[in-house]
Order: C-alpha cells, then sequence, then structure tokens
C-alpha cells in the first residue's frame, strides 16, 4: 500500500471536553509491524517527530464531518481528530480507513459494533435494518419510545441514524412540528421534543449539517422549546430573532463566512441555553456537537484574519478620532470576541494572529480606548490587553518603554492601567483584581528575556520604577500620614491590600530597585501604620510584607528597620491583639520566631534592648526567652573573645559530652592495635597562629588542673614500673606528622612543642613529662582536647609483646587527646 502524505492538525478532547491542538504535519497509512496492522501516522511538519501512532482497527466507529474532519475513540476517553487543509487528502485517508474495515466510502461512520450483547448480535443477522414508523401524528409516540430504547445500544443507535438519514426523517418531523404548533397539539410537541433531543444524543454530524442549516434550525430549537418538564415553554426562538441582533461593525463581503457566523451563534447557543444540561451518560453523546462549534471558530477566524481589507478597517475606525463612541463599543466588543476565538489555533497560527494585531497598532487603540469614559467599554478593552498580556508580555513592555520616550507619565498605558485598578467602582474589586494579576505579569523578571545586545529586566525594571511606581504607591502614601489609616472602610482596604501583595511580590522578586525605593521613601514605616486597621486582613498583608522583607537577611534592610524603630508598631499590634489566639497572634510570633531561629543578630539586638519589658512576661511560648537567650550568648561572646574561639576550637573538633559515645569511643580505643596507632588514629592539622598565641592555652590549663592528682599518681605508678617491649601505656598522645618515637625509646625533647599540655614546661603537664611512658607523633601544636569520665576503673588489660611477660598495670585514669 503506498503511502500519501497530506497536510493535518492533529486535536484531542481534553476532561473539559475541549479540543487541544498536538501538532501540524503530514498524514500516512501504511502497514507497521508492531500493530501488525496498517496504521495512521502523522509526522510533524517542523521536525518530522512522530505526532500520531493509531492503528486501523476493525472495530472503532471512524467519522468524517464537514468533508476535512476524521474523528474516532482511541479508548473511553480519548478521542482523536485530523483535520484536512484539503478535501482531496481527508477523501483518501477516508478511503483507506474504509477499506481495511470493509466498509463503504460513502457512509460518514464505520459501525460500532461495542458493547452489544450475544442477542443484539443475533438480532443484527437476522434484521439487518431498523424501520421506522411513517411521520405521523398518531405515530409520534411510537417514534419517541423507539428513540429512547435505542440510545443505550450503540448498534440499535447506529441503525437509527443511519435509518434518519437516509430517509429524510428530520425534515418531515420539522413539517409535522409547524402543524402540532399550529393545532395547539401539546402532546405531539412534547413528542417531538424528545426526539429531536434523542437525534442530538446519536452524535451524528451528518444529521446535525441538516439540523443546522438556515431552513431547518430555528425549527429544531422550537421543537426543543416545549420540554415536558416545564408548565410553559420556552420563548428561544423570539430572543434569537427580536433580542439578539447581528451587527455589522465592519461589512462582512463574503457571503459564506457571513453564513458561518450565524450558524455558530445559533449552535452555541442550542449547546448553552436549549439543550438540557447532559447527565454523566450522557456528556460523551454530544461530542460531536462540541467538534462542530470548535471547527466552525477555527475556521471563521481564518477567514477572518485573512481578509486583509477587513483588519485594516477594523484598526481605523478604532483609533479616528471621529468615530463616535456607540461604534466604537461595538468595534471593542468585536475584537474581544475575535481575540476569545482565536485561543481555538493552533500555537504557530496563534502567534501570526498576535503579530498581525500588533503590526496594526492594537495597543495604541486600546490606550485610547482605555480612556473612555464608558465602564463596558474599558471592561472589553482589559479583557483583550489580557490576552495581549498572556500571550507576550514582552511585547507589551516593549511598547511601554517606546511610549515613555513620547509622552508624559500620566498617560503611559501602564499608569491607565494602575488608575484603572485604584479607581474600580466594583464593591468586590474584580476589575482591580485581574489588572493585578496583569501588572504583576508584567513586572514579573522570570518572563523577561535576556539577549546579548540588552537584558529586559534591566531596561523594563528601571523604567517601571522610574515613571510608574509612584502612580501605584500614591493610595498607600495618601492613606498612611498619620499613626491610623485616614480611611479604613472595607473597598479601601481591599485596593491597599492587592498593592501590597504586587509591592511583596516585587521585594520577593526584584533586587536593588525594590530596595532603593523602600529605604528612600519609608515605604515600610507607611505600611505598618495599616497594622492598627479593623480588617485584620489589611493588617496581615502588613506584616506579611515586612516579613518577606526580614527574610531577605538584607543587613541593609535590618539597618533601616533598626534605625527607625519599625518594630514598635508591630510590638503594639502584638499587645493590642491582647491575649486571643488568631492569625495576628501567629503570623507576629512566627516573625520573631525567624529572627531568632536564623539567629539574625543585629536584629536580635535590637528587639531586645528596645522592647524586652513589653515581651517578657509573654511565657506561652518560647519565642521571647530564647531571643533573651540568643542576646545574652552573643554579649558573653563579645565581653570574652578568648572563650568563644575555644568553644568554637572544642565544637569544631567533637568535644563529647554523651556518656553512651564516649563508652563505644573507649572501648574502639583499646581494641585498637598499636602499630595502627603509631601510623597516626588522629591526624590534627598544624596550627603555627595558635602556637604563637600562649593565652590560649590558658584555658586548657584550668581545665586540666583539675586532673593533677590523678596525673601525679599515674605518674608514680608508671615510675616504679620498667617499661620494656610494648606495653599498654597509661597516656596515649596522637599527633600528625613526619616524626615517629616507639614506645621502647624515649622521645627527645625536640619531640614536644614548648608551650604545650604534652612539653615538661607547660601547665599541667604532670604525668606527660615522662618520656619513657609516652608515644608521640608530632608535627603542629596541641589543637583539641577530649576528656573521658572515670567511670572506667573496673577495666582492666593484658598485653604480651611475644617475648616476654610483665605484671598487668594496676588501673589507671585513660586520657586521649585526639582532634
Amino acid at each position: 500500500m503506498t503511502d500519501t502524505r497530506r497536510r493535518v492538525k492533529v486535536y484531542t478532547l481534553n476532561e473539559d471536553r475541549q479540543w487541544d491542538d498536538r501538532g501540524t504535519g503530514h498524514v500516512s497509512s501504511g502497514y507497521v509491524e508492531r500493530f501488525k496492522g496498517t496504521s495512521l501516522l502523522v509526522r510533524a511538519e517542523s521536525d518530522g517527530s512522530l505526532l500520531l501512532e493509531s492503528k486501523i482497527n476493525p472495530n472503532t466507529a471512524y467519522q468524517k464531518q464537514q468533508d476535512t474532519l476524521i474523528v474516532w475513540s482511541e479508548a473511553e476517553n480519548y478521542d482523536l481528530a485530523l483535520s484536512f487543509q484539503e478535501k482531496a487528502g481527508c477523501d483518501e485517508i477516508w478511503e483507506k480507513i474504509c477499506q481495511v474495515q470493509g466498509k463503504d466510502p460513502s457512509v460518514d461512520i464505520t459501525q460500532d459494533v461495542v458493547d452489544e450483547s450475544e442477542e443484539e448480535r443475533f438480532d443484527d443477522m437476522s434484521s439487518p435494518g431498523l424501520e421506522l414508523p411513517p411521520c405521523e401524528l398518531n405515530r409520534l409516540e411510537d417514534l419517541a419510545e423507539l428513540v429512547a430504547s435505542s440510545l443505550p445500544s450503540p448498534l440499535r443507535r447506529e441503525k437509527l441514524a443511519l435509518a434518519v438519514e437516509n430517509e429524510g426523517y428530520i425534515r418531515k418531523l420539522l413539517e409535522l412540528f409547524r402543524v402540532c404548533e399550529d393545532l395547539e397539539n401539546r402532546e405531539g410537541l412534547h413528542h417531538l421534543y424528545e426526539i429531536i433531543k434523542g437525534i442530538f444524543l446519536l452524535n451524528r454530524t451528518a444529521l446535525f449539517e441538516v439540523m443546522f442549516s438556515d431552513e431547518c434550525i430555528m425549527d429544531v430549537i422550537g421543537c426543543l422549546e416545549f420540554d415536558p418538564a416545564l408548565p410553559q415553554p420556552r420563548r428561544h426562538r423570539e430572543f434569537l430573532t427580536k433580542t439578539a441582533r447581528f451587527k455589522e461593525v465592519i461589512p462582512i463581503s463574503d457571503p459564506e463566512l457571513r453564513q458561518k457566523i450565524h450558524q455558530t451563534y445559533r449552535v452555541q447557543y442550542i449547546q448553552d441555553m436549549v439543550l438540557p444540561t447532559p447527565s454523566v451518560f450522557e456528556e460523551n453523546m454530544l461530542s460531536t456537537l462540541h467538534s462542530f462549534i470548535f471547527f466552525n471558530k477555527v475556521e471563521i477566524v481564518g477567514m477572518l484574519q485573512d481578509d486583509e481589507k477587513f483588519l485594516t478597517d477594523l484598526f481605523a475606525q478604532l483609533t479616528d478620532e471621529a468615530t463616535d463612541d456607540d461604534k466604537r463599543h461595538e468595534l471593542v466588543n468585536f475584537l474581544k470576541e475575535f481575540c476569545a476565538f482565536s485561543q481555538t489555533l493552533q500555537p504557530q497560527n496563534r502567534d501570526a494572529f498576535f503579530k498581525t494585531l500588533s503590526n496594526m497598532g492594537i495597543l495604541p487603540a486600546l490606550e485610547v480606548i482605555l480612556g473612555m469614559d464608558d465602564v463596558q467599554v474599558r471592561g472589553a478593552a482589559t479583557d483583550i490587553f489580557s490576552y495581549l498580556v498572556e500571550y507576550n508580555p514582552s511585547m507589551v513592555r516593549e511598547f511601554v518603554m517606546q511610549e515613555s520616550q513620547q509622552n508624559d507619565d500620566d498617560i503611559l498605558l501602564i499608569n491607565l492601567i494602575i488608575e484603572h485598578m485604584i479607581c474600580d467602582t466594583d464593591p468586590e474589586l474584580g476589575g482591580a483584581v485581574q489588572l493585578m494579576g496583569l501588572l504583576r505579569t508584567l513586572v514579573d523578571p522570570e518572563n523577561m528575556l535576556a539577549t546579548a545586545n540588552k537584558t529586559e529586566k534591566t531596561e523594563f525594571l528601571s523604567f517601571f520604577y522610574k515613571h510608574c511606581m509612584h502612580v501605584l504607591s500614591a493610595p498607600l502614601l495618601a492613606n498612611t500620614t498619620e499613626e491610623k489609616p485616614s480611611k479604613d472602610d472595607f473597598q479601601t482596604s481591599q485596593l491597599l491590600a492587592l498593592i501590597l501583595e504586587l509591592l511583596t511580590f516585587c521585594v520577593e522578586h526584584h533586587t536593588y530597585h525594590i530596595k532603593n525605593y523602600i529605604i528612600n521613601k519609608d515605604i515600610l514605616r507607611r505600611v505598618l501604620v495599616l497594622t492598627a486597621s479593623q480588617h485584620a486582613f489589611l493588617a496581615l498583608c502588613a506584616l506579611r510584607f515586612m516579613r518577606r522583607i526580614i527574610g531577605l537577611k538584607d543587613e541593609f534592610y535590618n539597618r533601616y528597620i533598626m534605625r527607625n524603630f519599625l518594630f514598635e508598631p508591630v510590638i503594639k499590634a502584638f499587645l493590642n491583639n491582647g491575649s486571643r489566639y488568631n492569625l495576628m497572634n501567629s503570623a507576629i510570633i512566627e516573625m520573631f520566631e525567624y529572627v531568632r531561629v536564623e539567629d539574625v543578630k543585629s536584629l536580635t539586638a535590637h528587639i531586645v534592648e528596645n522592647y524586652w519589658k513589653a515581651l517578657e512576661d509573654v511565657d506561652y511560648v518560647q519565642t521571647f526567652k530564647g531571643l533573651k537567650l540568643r542576646y545574652e550568648q552573643q554579649r558573653e561572646r563579645q565581653d570574652n573573645p578568648k572563650l568563644d574561639s575555644m568553644r568554637s576550637i572544642l565544637r569544631n573538633h567533637r568535644f563529647r559530652r554523651d556518656a553512651r559515645t564516649l563508652e563505644d569511643e573507649e572501648e574502639m580505643w583499646f581494641n585498637t592495635d598499636e602499630d595502627d596507632l603509631e601510623d597516626g588514629e588522629a591526624v590534627v592539622p598544624p596550627s603555627d597562629k595558635m602556637k604563637s598565641e600562649e593565652d590560649l592555652m590558658e584555658p586548657i590549663s584550668k581545665f586540666m588542673e583539675r586532673k593533677k592528682l590523678k596525673d601525679t599518681e599515674d605518674k608514680e605508678v608508671l615510675g616504679k614500673s620498667s617499661l620494656s617491649g610494648r606495653q599498654n601505656p597509661s597516656f596515649k598522645l596522637s599527633f600528625s606528622g613526619s616524626t615517629k618515637t616507639s614506645l621502647s625509646s624515649p622521645p627527645s625533647s625536640a619531640s614536644l612543642n614548648p608551650g604545650s599540655p604534652g612539653s615538661p614546661g607547660s601547665p599541667g603537664s604532670g604525668a606527660r613529662s615522662s618520656p619513657s611512658t609516652t608515644a608521640v607523633t608530632t608535627k603542629g601544636g596541641l589543637v583539641g582536647l577530649v576528656d573521658y569520665p572515670d567511670d572506667d576503673d573496673e577495666d582492666e588489660e593484658e598485653e604480651d609483646d611475644g617475648e616476654s611477660k610483665e605484671e598487668p598495670l594496676p588501673p589507671s585514669k585513660k586520657s586521649k587527646l585526639s582532634s
């Protein structure tokens, strides 16, 4: 079988029953060994990657729609569609599918024989077709029952659809509808409602094309007005013909385009307003209706985009000062709908769409529209602006920066957006919330571009803080001139909360720009005035702002906070909150807990020195006592830097205090062979600086004085013993170095560094002065000391040197100097 390549777009149906574009490529059909059958293959036209590989299953129902679409289901909830650029390509692939399934290519759907019972299969063999009753008034009830009974079975549903299609049954039914309506035959109208609703659930494109034709669609809507569950019929046709008006803001010369727009609007109305909400079981039955609307919209956008004269006229009238407000209102609403339809385009087509709008001057046009007084027009312009920002924020940034070179700050597009956010009249500030989201997208460094020639982040943020930030912060500064907010109503508080949210975002994502602005304009002091607001959400926003600043651990910010005593309003808010256990209480405590845990020394000292008396009685949490302890430890280290240095040394060299750890390590010590010790068990790096600082040894000397008595006893015991061969010495000293002295020969005086605790001249040397009892490997001075407790007197060891046996040594205090 030869491959035929055709240009197609691949779509999949998502969970929201919307079609997602998976890319454009070329389709072919051929035998795939892995699937053991003929398959459809789509390879991307951009890089040749495989977009789709689907075996043509003999039992899968394929549907051909609108001459250029093939739709099918791969699994229970996985629908696929191929949209062909040319009808010829669609016909050719359709023939291949029908050839594999043994179907006539003239049909628009292949049979789905999944889920029918054995009884239905037997019925299928005995009765190949479904016979419809005559289309007469007295047979409507029979027809309604037939439709209802056929819907649960895929096989019967397919047979019913073929029968309705082949016999031209829909037009006959609509003629009966007109008769029943004239006769006011309510029972017949109710039966027709059930029949037409059932035909929708047959989910067949060929039937939809008949029902949605110009001569039939209004009668179809009329049938759906007479719901038996409602006491009175709906008036959908009256709305569509009298209330809903089609306005050509720009004349559309193409009659096919005009007809497609009318059809799409009415079908969308049927889906959203006329048809009852589908049940869980019926939802998948309307997938073809979703597809019909979706592809109609794609077609409309494509036809409009190709009409250059239409778009040129549209933007010319939008920007023309002579255009009256009503006309401009209609133009803006059309453009908004146009942008909404564009969301159905595939990515590369959507790129071309927005680039076309940009080239035609959509941003200057929006600037004019946003300056209008009409709230509805401004709302539509905001929606269009949101499409542009979400699509390409860099394009908007580039425009406003170029604009700033020619215009004053007051009329810049971005300042107009800020002013509309500030002046939103909606009590819930719905528009302000939307605009704040757009501003945050524009000032977000994450979506800013950096090229070799320029850095968008630097340029735009410099522009924003110079030309726009003062407009954004104006309501905040105007409302915080006193110790309490000058206006504390709900709407003002909501607006200030939005502004604070954006400023907090800037603190997190901008560096020196926001830092300079906060410190130079004293913004944090003004923000903390809002902690006195009666609205808790606003006070919490102010606390969150300060918490983000403290979280940066930036000393510039810290000095600014201390210099201006900016913890004072926080302490006041904490005390005014009293003993209430609420979010305010927790947020303030968390802020101080962060300072304590992160050991921010400057802020710890500032808080304790200035606010301790106000906080010392708070004992239901240990945060403030912990801060005081941190402060005292800090002062102690400042008063005694030598002790601080010693603590650092001991801490860095594992001064152990856990008894279990000591016992484990001591056991390891005595199980270690002496040969290993000679190679240096502990490695201590040399420290020439510490060797020259004799004062550093004073704390060690004091530490060792407690051992002098025991050390003297050890000296006497060892003096009486003649050490020959390898025995267990009372003290084991091990240093890293190149010089090694064995136990059998006394070390020279040069083996020990002067001033070290192991040398005769050092304080606390004691037993260490006996050369016959010490094994030393030395390179540098003593750095760490580990002292073990005296609870191991019951341990005794014996060693044999292999030649002579000595009497076991009496128990002695065992000490170890190690790293």
